[in-house]
Formats: structure tokens, C-alpha cells, sequence
């Protein structure tokens, strides 16, 4: 077996300015020597530089160099002389995604921890975003996403923080499908209680909506029950409805950046396609499943048209939807609070339970419980300075929403 070749680890660290990685390079650029590696990092101004490269037959002359460029540039260096290239990164790569508010260094500690006890590697840490929550990515490997994402859940329902664990795929670069649940994940509040708001029965349909989404009623029972309430009310008080829905905080940034990147968008609801076709045509999405109210002679009639799509209609929906896009159904991400999400959730490559009922979040393999819809997005790698730089490039300012408790 050939040896392997004699290698130059060259780690500087110091106050970042321009020019610092140039000279670096110059002063290799003389002996000749081969690049294999390289890293780089800046945080708060100062600069990490490691680079990896071959050894020349006279290396300490080269080290000499070196540690005078470092010098003239007021830099500290190091310069290990040792054998072969870096170790390819094991098996069973995963991208896991913290997100706190804040984010205390004993919870990162508890997390490294519970990685570490599972046999897995920190390869590298980036962050997401830190304002109006810090969110950071680590990329690990060494152990399976399917073995370290209960560990690593469990610990951060202890900690309070929000933790996703994803397989390493190329899915995650890849074209996606996002379905979203809309009431109370797309927009704030329940459609059904504010049209019963004009029926004066508010109150009772909220209680049965609640009891349904924690998963005590059976959801269609319940949906034709709260409807039949809704009869004699005028067609017009869903225009009412409509104008005073309010989204998410972060709703129209998180279908914003990824239209830009080719993302599809579908909303199924157990609502209703008299407010879901119009929320679709004003923020793009492309498709919409909802159950449809019947309205004779400008009323409601207290029911409704055709099929209710319930929890195993919006899973099924899902996967149609995911056969017109293309995609299979790992690269498909579904968002939603409530027991009719889950079976929609469960389908999904990625299933996040958004600001979500007890019984739905202990069920999904990712929750997020902060009031920002656009979190999702760090999920993805995706940066808030990579959502703010692409929104100035069009002349937007992207939302800063007040930090909410």
C-alpha cells in the first residue's frame, strides 16, 4: 500500500480584514504546494482560517514563510505537519436545525451531548438567523437520522427549544412541495368561528373547533354540526371574513423566497374554497383543497358540497398534489397545528407541527413553537441574510416583526 503524502495543516486566526486569505495563498503559491482542503470562518470580525495542503521536501522553509506572513499580517498561525487527507465525512449524514428564543448555551451544550452519546459527529455549525430567533444548523454524521431525531427531540421538548433532524439528501437542494394547513398555521384564528361570530354562535363553535383540533371528536361529525349552525347567514359575510383574516407573521416571506426558488405551494383545509381559492390567487400559491359551503339565494344553508376533506383527505390530497408536481413524497413538506394534520404530516418527507396542540406536536417529528411561519425556511438552509439580501434585490424590505412572548 502507498504511503500517504506528507501533509501541512496551516490554521491563522486573528482580526479579519481584506487581503488576509490572498497573502496566505501567496506565500504558498511560492513552494509549489497543492491545496486539498480549506475552511474558512468570521464571527464578530475574527477570522478562522484553516487550510489543508501538501508538504514540500523542504517544509520547514516553507513553515518559515508562512509564520513571517502571518506576522506582517498581526495574525497568530499554527502549522502541523502530519500525513493523508482529511477523513471522508462517515455514513448517515443529517442536517439538524436548532431554534431558540433565546438560544442559551446550556441548551447547545445538552444537544452536542445527546449527539455525542449516540456515537455521532459536529462536522460544522452555521447559523441561520438570529433575529427574531437564533436559529442554528449543524451538520452531523456518524449516526442515523432515524436514531438521533427522538433522542434529540425529547431533550429539546426538556430544554424548550425547537429541533428538526433531516436526513443529508438531495431532495433538500432539490424543487419541493410545501402544504400548509391555513387556519391557524397560514393565518391567525379559525374561519369557522368568525363566520359563527354573524350567526351568534361564536362561542359554542369555537368550543367543538378546539375539541376537534386536540383530537377528541371525530372531525367530520364535528365540522357538519358546526356548519348546520352557520345556516340563513349571508353569502356576504364571507367577504366580511375574508378582509379581516390576518396572516402568520412571516407568511408571505416564507411563499415569497421560495416561489423565487421554484418551491410549489399547496393550502388544504378543513375550512372552506370560498376563503382557500382567494388566500391562493393573492399570495400565489398553486393548488387549494377545501370543503365547499353551500349558499342558496345569497345564504348559507348550513351545509356542505360533496366530500368533507377531513384528516384522511388532506394526507390524500397531499399525495395527489405531489404526483402533479413530480416530486416523491420525501421531498414534500407539511405544516399544520392541528389532529386532522396528522396523517398529512406523518406522509410527508418533512412534517412540522406549527404552534401546535399537545397531541400533534408530541406526534410529529418536528415542531416549531415560535410565531414566525417563515422559521420553516432555516429549516431548509436557507439564511436570513440570504432572505433579506434577495428581497432588497427587488426592492423589498423584509418584514422585522416585534419579537412576540
Amino acid at each position: 500500500m502507498e504511503d500517504e503524502p506528507k501533509t501541512l495543516l496551516v490554521t491563522l486566526t486573528g482580526k479579519d480584514r481584506p487581503g488576509v486569505t490572498s497573502a496566505m495563498f501567496a506565500a504558498l503559491s511560492a513552494a509549489g504546494v497543492e491545496v486539498l482542503d480549506i475552511e474558512q470562518i468570521v464571527l464578530r470580525r475574527r477570522l478562522l482560517l484553516g487550510i489543508l495542503v501538501t508538504a514540500p521536501r523542504d517544509w520547514k522553509k516553507l513553515r518559515d514563510v508562512i509564520e513571517r506572513t502571518a506576522a506582517e499580517l498581526g495574525m497568530n498561525v499554527e502549522v502541523d505537519r502530519g500525513a493523508g487527507d482529511n477523513r471522508s465525512r462517515p455514513a448517515d449524514r443529517s442536517h439538524i436545525t436548532l431554534i431558540g428564543r433565546p438560544l442559551k448555551a446550556s441548551a447547545m451544550a445538552s444537544i452536542a451531548g445527546r449527539i455525542a452519546d449516540a456515537g455521532a459527529n459536529i462536522d460544522r455549525i452555521e447559523r441561520m438567523a438570529r433575529y427574531p430567533v437564533t436559529a442554528i444548523e449543524m451538520h452531523v454524521s456518524g449516526a442515523p437520522a432515524d436514531t438521533l431525531r427522538p433522542v434529540l427531540t425529547a431533550e429539546a421538548v426538556r430544554l424548550g427549544i425547537d429541533l428538526a433532524v433531516q436526513r443529508e439528501s438531495l431532495h433538500r437542494r432539490g424543487v419541493r412541495l410545501i402544504v400548509m394547513d391555513v387556519d391557524s398555521t397560514l393565518i391567525q384564528g379559525e374561519v369557522i368561528e368568525m363566520l359563527a361570530a354573524h350567526a351568534g354562535h361564536e362561542a359554542e363553535v369555537a368550543r367543538v373547533t378546539e375539541a376537534a383540533m386536540r383530537g377528541e371528536l371525530d372531525f367530520e361529525q364535528s365540522l357538519r354540526e358546526r356548519v348546520a349552525l352557520l345556516e340563513g347567514v349571508p353569502a356576504t359575510a364571507l367577504d366580511e371574513v375574508y378582509d379581516s383574516i390576518v396572516l402568520a407573521p412571516g407568511a408571505r416571506t416564507l411563499v415569497r423566497t421560495l416561489r423565487r426558488l421554484g418551491y410549489r405551494f399547496a393550502i388544504v383545509s378543513g375550512g372552506f374554497t370560498q376563503i382557500t381559492d382567494r388566500l391562493a390567487a393573492e399570495l400565489g400559491i398553486h393548488f387549494a383543497r377545501a370543503n365547499e359551503l353551500e349558499i342558496v339565494d345569497g345564504l348559507l344553508t348550513g351545509r356542505i358540497v360533496g366530500d368533507v376533506i377531513d384528516r384522511a383527505g388532506k394526507a390524500e390530497a397531499l399525495r395527489e398534489f405531489a404526483a402533479e408536481v413530480g416530486v416523491p413524497l420525501d421531498a414534500v413538506i407539511a405544516i399544520g397545528d392541528g389532529a386532522n394534520d396528522l396523517d398529512m404530516l406523518n406522509a410527508a418527507g418533512l412534517g412540522i407541527a406549527y404552534n401546535a396542540k399537545p397531541l400533534v406536536r408530541d406526534a410529529a417529528q418536528t415542531s416549531v413553537n415560535v410565531p414566525y411561519l417563515d422559521t420553516v425556511l432555516y429549516l431548509l438552509g436557507i439564511s436570513r441574510e440570504q432572505i433579506e439580501e434577495a428581497d432588497a434585490e427587488v426592492g423589498i424590505v423584509t418584514p422585522a416583526p416585534p419579537v412576540m412572548d
